[in-house]
């Protein structure tokens, strides 16, 4: 099978927890603490994701800070003006639970969608081109992607499904953030087959600078206001979970 293929299927999988939270959603109605503790964990795994499988690994591969230091800063600067336009959309809340989730669904469902296809893209993209080098995916990304992705679909299915909005809609919209998604790793392993490991190192980078951003931006406030205050240990855990698979 062409890599290319690979790295669709792989984006297809790792989004395919958008899916599952939503259904989760209509199936059962989930305390906040749960959704939120889902939040904290996943921000750990993310966390360590992008400082050992992007920025170190793209680091070595590159063999100095420059591709580093400016694909992580394009990426941060890139995500935050990204963020600001679906913010003015209303797509802020994209994360969130409870009643900023159920205004957010009711006044900017679409702009939901387009953050969370934001969110999405520097993962993908980084799944696709982790099969570059041959050593296949990272377990430690996939994961960390899948982890984060569960409580997105999960809150924000909720908050759509309390405005009003049929199944039909919720899971056409899911669907189609998930396809995308897979498109987006193809094209990332399709586009930058060949490319020198400077390059690649620049684009991983790029993509963990928007990851960070997100995270600080997006998961972790969710978090630290659905908690009380366990946030800041279910990150830890999350971390070391994700350390030990990247070690493993």
């Amino acid at each position: 099978m062409p890599i290319w293929m690979q790295a669709g299927l792989w984006g297809l999988a790792g989004a395919s927890s958008l899916l599952l939270g939503a259904a989760l959603a209509y199936l059962a109605r989930f305390p906040r603490r749960v959704t939120t503790g889902f939040m904290a964990f996943g921000c750990g795994v993310l966390i360590s994701a992008v400082s050992y499988d992007l920025i170190k690994e793209g680091f070595d591969q590159a063999g100095g800070m420059t591709p580093i230091v400016l694909g992580a800063l394009a990426g941060s600067v890139a995500y935050t003006l990204a963020n600001w336009i679906i913010t003015r959309g209303g797509g802020h809340h994209r994360k969130r639970s409870g009643e900023h989730q159920k205004k957010a669904a009711q006044g900017g469902a679409l702009a939901i969608a387009a953050g969370a296809f934001l969110d999405g893209i520097p993962e993908s993209v980084v799944l696709g081109v982790g099969l570059l080098d041959g050593g296949g995916v990272s377990l430690t990304m996939f994961a960390a992607i899948f982890l984060s992705n569960f409580p997105e679909g999960l809150s924000s299915a909720a908050g759509m499904k309390a405005a009003g909005r049929s199944p039909a809609y919720v899971f056409g919209l899911w669907s189609f953030i998930t396809l995308c998604s897979g498109v987006a790793a193809l094209t990332g392993a399709a586009l930058l087959g060949g490319a020198s490991p400077w390059t690649l190192a620049a684009v991983n980078a790029l993509a963990a600078g928007a990851l960070l951003t997100m995270i600080a931006d997006t998961m972790i406030p969710e978090a630290v206001e659905g908690e009380r205050g366990e946030t800041g240990l279910l990150v830890m855990i999350g971390f070391l979970v994700a350390f030990a698979l990247s070690q493993g």
